[in-house]
């Protein structure tokens, strides 16, 4: 790290004076409890966590602005907050430059009475180079640093949702596992190499999802270190083509290395979704292959879209596997983008999505 970056980075901690900003002053202690089932939550920012399911959040993941109210609220149900960590693998091959960005995150961590960190890392990494060894140190000595200066604390780092240098990740994934407190598995933009057709497909199919935890299982990572991610998103392709079987083929966007890519179509929230279907051209459809809802519009231009994404009943096909494989607990991406107004089909579709946290409900 350069010495002007550190100086920036001295003038940004110090402009989040260690001051607890919560009304009770003991909210400012970090949350040590261990949870036995965690449901981890990614916070963008905004207000709309005030509509969480606070009687189950575990862990929010601040991924916004720092909001010293959320992190109070957070604390006083008991829930864990933490920072985001991300950095560029090349300047951390040196190992004072890493030393220096932990101390860092820990400093920052610290005055802003935060629980830990999530190492949101997702570069491109070549097995046995000096960034594949860089990356394993960092989470490892990242872990040691929280532990020891925040007792309690939680070091997450999130990976594909497979093992298998998917886009290129091609990590340690049993050493990281062995060394942090828990992988969030993003099991979602699984379409983010497509190898076959240039189609329209499911962002999460629900056989592909699970074969991933599967394979983590294999390579030897403990099932209570994983957490599984499932979306509150989809995709939005414009069809260049649009079958009469309903396939949607769609524009040619490589990504790392492979000839088409979700990249085609644009993500979309829950909550537009919902908004969206009632003036689609075909209302809901269902997958069986893929175990997945789409549907299909037509945009001003006359353009024929087709719209992949989850609702509760792909999500619990998934989330059933949480129990079953052992796994350490779920969370999402993201936790804002559902629809918290005060209409009241609103409030049941937000409602049914956390509830699909859960698996699926009897009958």
């Amino acid at each position: 790290m350069s010495p002007l970056l550190m100086f920036l980075s001295s003038i940004i901690m110090v402009s989040w004076a260690d001051v607890c900003p919560c009304e009770r002053p003991e909210l400012c202690q970090q949350i040590q409890d261990e949870k036995d089932f965690e449901v981890f939550v990614f916070d963008v920012g905004g207000k709309t966590w005030k509509s969480y399911n606070w009687s189950v959040v575990t862990t929010v993941a601040t991924f916004g602005k720092y909001d010293g109210e959320l992190m109070c609220h957070a604390h006083s149900k008991g829930a864990r907050v933490v920072l985001k960590g991300d950095v560029h693998l090349a300047s951390v091959v040196d190992q004072s430059n890493r030393t220096a960005w932990i101390t860092e995150m820990v400093d920052l961590a610290r005055r802003q009475f935060m629980d830990g960190i999530n190492l949101d890392i997702e570069q491109a990494v070549e097995e046995g180079s000096p960034e594949y060894f860089a990356l394993t140190d960092l989470v490892k000595e990242t872990t040691e640093a929280f532990h020891k200066q925040i007792p309690g604390s939680q070091v997450s780092f999130d990976v594909a949702w497979s093992p298998q240098c998917v886009d290129k990740r091609c990590y340690d994934y049993v050493a990281i596992a062995n060394s942090c407190d828990l992988l969030f598995v993003m099991s979602y933009d699984e379409q983010s190499q497509i190898l076959g057709d240039c189609i329209a497909m499911a962002n999460s199919p629900v056989t592909q999802t699970l074969g991933g935890y599967d394979q983590y299982l294999k390579i030897g990572v403990d099932p209570k270190k994983l957490l599984m991610g499932v979306p509150w998103y989809g995709y939005d392709y414009p069809c260049l083509n649009f079958t009469q079987d309903g396939v949607c083929y769609v524009a040619e966007v490589p990504f790392r290395g492979a000839p088409c890519s979700d990249a085609a179509g644009k993500q979309k929230t829950y909550k537009w979704i919902t908004k969206q279907i009632g003036s689609s051209l075909s209302g809901r459809l269902w997958d069986d292959k893929q175990q997945a809802p789409y549907f299909n519009y037509k945009d001003p231009k006359g353009q024929i879209h087709q719209v992949w994404y989850d609702d509760p009943e792909s999500l619990c096909l998934k989330t059933d596997a949480v129990q079953s494989k052992g796994l350490r607990g779920v969370g999402m991406w993201n936790a804002n983008i559902l629809d918290y107004s005060d209409d009241p089909v609103a409030r049941q579709q937000s409602a049914a999505m956390w509830n699909a946290l859960f698996g699926c409900q009897p009958g």
